[in-house]
């Protein structure tokens, strides 16, 4: 639904259809008695599925290969309207942090709203950055954005389907700002659509889900150039460079999702990577 709303219907239009179109479900689940850590169906903007077994099935991979612990220092970077913060309300404990940032403010507000108001270690901040599909009148752009947190603040920082709807400079910023904020051996996760010699056999051959074919910049495809931050996927050296050179390695192996469906692993559309950094190192300037 919020995919096709962004295509085919003016920005103006498309809350109050969206509103008129969950307000059904929205009343019936509101009348059994909705959870209140989940968000009506009207206010969710972080796809499709099951808010709250996606939000999970996520924590689940954060703790098993990430290396996630109930005491950690956490940033969710691109935290939405909290599909990844609710779960983790029962795991991190009294002396382990939470805290999100998003483009988008009435997911913030949802967030402060319902979840900071029960767990006062969860911290929630709306940050104004211009992104042409989420936040068009945004006064930062993301290339130029600085984590609003101090060197080595985290021991885990996450972005899941954040890099999916960037640009490569701002790509190539928001690594930096990981690295910087990240503690000497602290551990990151991310997804991305990325663009390796199978995946492209796939998109050549019609078996993906998304069409990538057209060029943003070198190492950088997009489904739709009049709106590409809709659908982004890079080329794997690409990553690995740019991961070396802002003081990060990646982890093997590379955990792949259904974007190209022969890989089973992840129910979620995006790959994922985790990643830790490197001892002491922080990342190279820009």
């Amino acid at each position: 639904m919020n995919k096709i709303l962004r295509k085919i219907v003016p920005g103006f239009l498309r809350e109050p259809l969206k509103k008129i179109y969950y307000f059904s479900s929205d009343l019936v689940e509101s009348i059994k008695g909705r959870d209140a850590l989940t968000p009506p169906r009207s206010m969710n903007f972080v796809g499709g599925g099951n808010f709250g077994e996606i939000g999970q099935e996520f924590k689940n991979y954060f703790i098993e290969l990430a290396g996630l612990q109930p005491g950690d220092r956490v940033l969710d970077v691109g935290c939405g309207i909290g599909r990844m913060a609710v779960p983790l309300t029962t795991y991190l404990e009294a002396n382990g942090e939470y805290w999100g940032f998003d483009i988008v403010k009435k997911g913030i507000e949802w967030c402060e709203k319902n979840i900071s108001t029960k767990y006062d270690n969860f911290h929630f901040q709306h940050v104004d950055i211009y992104n042409k599909s989420y936040n068009p009148s945004g006064i930062h752009q993301a290339e130029e954005f600085k984590f609003p947190f101090a060197d080595g603040f985290f021991d885990f920082v996450f972005l899941t389907s954040v890099f999916t709807h960037m640009l490569p400079a701002g790509l190539e910023n928001y690594l930096r700002e990981i690295s910087r904020v990240l503690r000497p051996e602290g551990r990151c996760a991310i997804t991305f659509f990325i663009l390796d010699e199978e995946a492209i056999g796939l998109i050549n051959s019609g078996r993906s889900t998304l069409d990538f074919r057209h060029k943003v910049s070198e190492g950088c495809l997009t489904t739709n150039p009049s709106a590409p931050e809709d659908a982004v996927a890079y080329d794997a050296m690409y990553l690995n460079d740019l991961y070396e050179g802002c003081g990060l390695k990646i982890r093997q192996p590379i955990y792949k999702g259904l974007i190209f469906p022969r890989f089973f692993v992840f129910q979620a559309v995006d790959f994922m990577l985790p990643v830790f950094s490197d001892f002491g190192l922080q990342a190279s300037p820009a």
